[in-house]
């Protein structure tokens, strides 16, 4: 592998550990030219489903993008990054064990709002209002109403 820090083609491993619960390896190299390390992460590439849009088009489907409405949704939050990929990685396998070719993003929205809704509930609230589109102050009492009921039960 490559070193990032200085380019040269050679380095070697040092360590390699199981992460994100067996779903990954990562890995601590050395660089043999310059003798700095750093920190790779291999883990296997997925074939997921495209992603039916509510218009009709259809994309790949985007980590980056779930990811960055999980960071807005988790602004000042204390929820540790590594739970934000958690999230994600669990996404992304539920998508491959349905064994589909496409899912409507609606689906996708769905299965974020769960997520969220067990992680931090203030940032499913947040999540929520910008999904449903919430168009008045009624509408965030009614979801936390909901919220407040599912979690009593």
């Amino acid at each position: 592998m490559q070193c990032p820090i200085c380019g040269a083609p050679e380095t070697k491993v040092i360590d390699s550990r199981l992460a994100m619960d067996g779903e990954q390896v990562r890995r601590r190299r050395e660089c043999l030219s310059c003798g700095e390390r750093f920190t790779t992460y291999e883990a296997v590439e997925l074939m997921l489903p495209r992603v039916v849009k509510s218009d009709g088009n259809r994309e790949k489907f985007d980590e980056d993008k779930i990811r960055r409405g999980l960071v807005k949704a988790l602004e000042k939050r204390p929820v540790a990054s590594e739970a934000i990929e958690k999230v994600i990685h669990r996404i992304a396998k539920d998508l491959m064990a349905e064994g589909i070719r496409e899912v409507p993003s609606s689906r996708i929205g769905e299965l974020l709002m769960d997520a969220l809704r067990e992680l931090d509930q203030v940032a499913y609230v947040r999540f929520a209002s910008v999904y449903r589109s919430f168009q008045d102050v009624n509408a965030f009492r009614e979801e936390i109403e909901r919220l407040m009921k599912a979690t009593k039960s």
